[in-house]
């Protein structure tokens, strides 16, 4: 298993780059937001990486963090979720994001990755919430999904209420989020 690649970045498109790892470029499929934060050609790079062995190929995916590295092994593990689809939901959903959106039941955040249906992200949420639950407990508040779907009501599209509901409390009272999340959206 190939679990941490460590060398200079020969290429980098959105979704994939190659590490030079002496004199090796190993090609690793990356979510975007990862492409975006490692710099250009020649810096140097350090990714945790997880191998995904099929009968007719070996894929690397790779990560800035363990933590990330291991949310998309989680990911795999829930029934159909494959590779594309894990990386996909990481690409949208940062790992606490993924976790405040599991906890929360927000089906409606996960319908936003490419692939996913209501059922599919029922179904991953069901999967996903026994192995995330002390993150749950953490995170609490199972009020987001209210919150979403009184924004949807308004009107908002679900890109617009996925930029707001990053600058609200999960803690505070379900009204409180409303009203915080309308003074982003009025902005």
């Amino acid at each position: 298993m190939i679990g941490r690649l460590r060398g200079s970045l020969a290429t980098l498109d959105s979704d994939r780059i190659v590490i030079d790892v002496g004199g090796v470029g190993y090609e690793v499929l990356v979510t975007p937001r990862t492409a975006a934060s490692l710099g250009g050609a020649g810096d140097d790079v350090t990714l945790h990486t997880h191998l995904h062995v099929r009968e007719d190929s070996l894929t690397i995916y790779g990560f800035p963090s363990n933590t990330e590295r291991d949310l998309f092994r989680v990911l795999l593990a829930a029934q159909g979720v494959g590779p594309k689809v894990a990386l996909g939901i990481l690409g949208v959903f940062g790992p606490e994001a993924l976790r405040r959106v599991v906890a929360s039941d927000d089906t409606g955040s996960l319908t936003q990755v490419p692939g996913i249906g209501t059922r599919t992200a029922q179904r991953i949420i069901l999967d996903l919430k026994p192995r995330l639950a002390a993150a749950e407990a953490e995170l609490g508040s199972p009020s987001n999904g209210q919150v979403r779907q009184a924004l949807e009501q308004l009107g908002y599209s679900a890109s617009e209420i996925r930029e707001a509901m990053n600058d609200v409390d999960p803690e505070a009272p379900v009204t409180e989020q409303i009203r915080s999340a309308l003074k982003v959206l009025g902005r």
